[in-house]
């Protein structure tokens, strides 16, 4: 299982690595899209690893539609998120210091749909947010995209 570890500067024993995540908001910009992972159970944003050659971009939109089978489009950064007291280890053992991208996307097309990395999807209030188990670090990208703000978040 996905482990989150916290510690003083926790992040300097694992691996340097890039990600990023996307807001989906559904039409009145009351709820957000959110996806069950297969590996916790947890929700979450859909996002994940950047690969080599791809742009930060590229990687929202792809990581999207892999894991929701929706289109998207990115609209703005909302912010970066880089916790040195944090580090993500993941089943296989590999440990990583994770600097993430967020940004709020909007959809151009596809159909939500579940993939191997997702067992439910759907579109939650923050107060419906409230009774899930939701991946600790995203409620924090969560309540920056709620904001209203223009200039991104640097956390």
């Amino acid at each position: 299982m996905t482990k989150i570890i916290y510690g003083d500067r926790m992040g300097r024993l694992g691996k340097l690595s890039m990600g990023c995540s996307a807001i989906i908001f559904d039409g009145g910009r009351q709820k957000v899209l959110l996806t069950r992972r297969t590996d916790n159970g947890q929700w979450c944003l859909p996002g994940g690893h950047m690969e080599p050659g791809e742009s930060a971009a590229e990687t929202a939109i792809r990581e999207v539609k892999e894991e929701t089978g929706l289109d998207v489009r990115v609209v703005r950064l909302v912010g970066i998120y880089s916790d040195p007291n944090r580090m993500t280890e993941y089943p296989d053992g590999n440990r990583y210091h994770m600097v993430t991208l967020n940004f709020e996307a909007e959809p151009t097309g596809g159909e939500l749909t579940l993939s191997d990395e997702t067992t439910a999807y759907g579109y939650f209030s923050r107060d419906e947010m409230a009774g899930l188990e939701v991946v600790s670090n995203h409620e924090l990208r969560i309540a920056d995209a709620f904001a209203g703000v223009d200039a991104a978040f640097v956390r």
